[in-house]
Formats: structure tokens, C-alpha cells, sequence
């Protein structure tokens, strides 16, 4: 089920948004372990908000990627050893987290990035390789290598990741699911400085993919 055929189902009363929550988490409890796609779990942060959440994708789970769309008080290592043993947090939410947040989407973990989003494979120091869910003996690319994978795994029906050089394309490719570069000045990049990354999600569907740039679209200051 894509996120709007989900976000469908918790509206019509189908099932509650923390029965969706309760639902990605159980997939990635199980499946995870073989992927390294989800690197920080957030399964005590969903719960919270899943009860609370509204807005056209309410009750959603959603993974981050942990780089770029952090929140705040949330831990934000980007792919980083140092970081990591720090457990640094991030001081403030990023536009593009807070729009997904307002959205009715609920994080429910962090994925996997190369150190800073430096790499075309997703394979960091400081958590391991993620493995592609076709074939675990394959990679995923990068730099949203976690995030596709969640998404071609059925681990959650939409994550976020970030593209500069095809870091939301390429792992889509190499998964097979849905990812957009959405023009540049779309969507706010901040905390990263304008230029050509862009934050968007991957999905697993095109509709999914229209409706989410229809809800994040930022075109005035941030």
C-alpha cells in the first residue's frame, strides 16, 4: 500500500494511525536487521505524535534520512563516527521536516547516508553498508541508499532523502521506487545553504510522489 492508499484507510477508520505505527515498526523489527536501512530507531518519538497527527498524510509513518531533514532534539550524526559517539542532536526542526510533520507523516526512525552524503554508495564507517532488499549481496547506491531501501522493503511507504548529484535517483533506481528531484528552489534546503541539493521524498508510487511536492512545496522565505 502506497501512503495515500495508507493515509486513506486511517481516515476512513480502517485502522488507527498508532495501529500504522505499530504496523512499520513490527516491519522494521523484522526485516531491518538484514538490510541496515533504518539506522536510528525513533519507535517511542512515533508513538507519541502517531495519535496526534493530522493533515493529508495523518498517520503515515515516515523514515528520515539523517541528513538534511532533521528535527529538533532528535539525534542528527549524518554518517559521522564522531558525531555518533557524541550523540549529537539537532539545536532546531528543518523546514522540510516540519512541513513532512505537518503533513500527518510520522517518523518512526532515521536511514542510513554516507558520511555527510559524500558517496554514491551507502556504506558509512560508523553504521555499516545498507544491502539492497533485491538482493542483499548488492548495493543500494547512495546517497539516500537507507531510504530507498526502507521503501523497496515494505519497511515504510515513504522516507525522505536529499539530492545533490542524483542521491534521490540513483538509489531509486537501483531499488526500484519512485524518487524525484523537484526543481531547484522548490522546497527549502536550510540548514544547507541554497544551491543544488534539494530535499524531497521516495515512494512507491508517482501519485505519491505529486501529492507529498503539492504538501512540502516552499516557494517564499523560509
Amino acid at each position: 500500500m502506497d501512503a495515500l492508499g495508507l493515509a486513506a484507510a486511517v481516515q476512513r477508520g480502517d485502522l488507527s494511525a498508532s495501529e500504522a505505527c505499530e504496523g512499520a515498526i513490527s516491519e522494521i523489527e523484522s526485516r531491518n536487521p538484514a538490510l541496515n536501512a533504518m539506522v536510528i530507531p525513533l519507535f517511542e518519538y512515533g508513538r507519541r505524535m502517531a495519535p496526534t497527527a493530522h493533515g493529508p498524510f495523518a498517520g503515515v509513518p515516515i523514515v528520515l534520512k539523517d541528513l538534511g531533514a532533521c528535527l529538533g532534539g532528535l539525534p542528527l550524526y549524518q554518517g559521522n563516527q564522531l558525531l555518533r559517539r557524541l550523540d549529537w542532536r539537532a539545536p532546531e526542526d528543518a523546514p522540510m521536516a516540519r512541513r513532512l510533520v505537518d503533513s500527518g507523516f510520522v517518523p518512526v526512525g532515521k536511514s542510513n547516508t554516507p558520511e555527510f552524503g559524500a558517496g554514491t554508495t551507502t556504506q558509512p564507517r560508523s553504521f555499516g553498508p545498507t544491502r539492497n532488499p533485491w538482493h542483499l549481496d548488492y548495493s543500494t547506491s547512495g546517497s539516500s541508499g537507507g531510504s530507498a531501501a526502507a521503501v523497496a522493503a515494505g519497511l515504510v511507504p515513504i522516507a525522505h532523502g536529499n539530492d545533490f548529484g542524483g542521491s534521490i535517483r540513483m538509489p531509486a533506481a537501483w531499488c526500484g521506487v519512485i524518487g524525484l528531484k523537484p526543481s531547484r528552489g522548490r522546497i527549502s534546503t536550510h540548514p544547507t545553504p541554497p544551491g543544488l541539493q534539494t530535499e524531497f521524498v521516495l515512494t512507491r508510487s508517482v501519485r505519491d510522489a505529486a501529492a507529498v511536492l503539492d504538501a512540502v512545496a516552499d516557494t517564499g522565505p523560509e
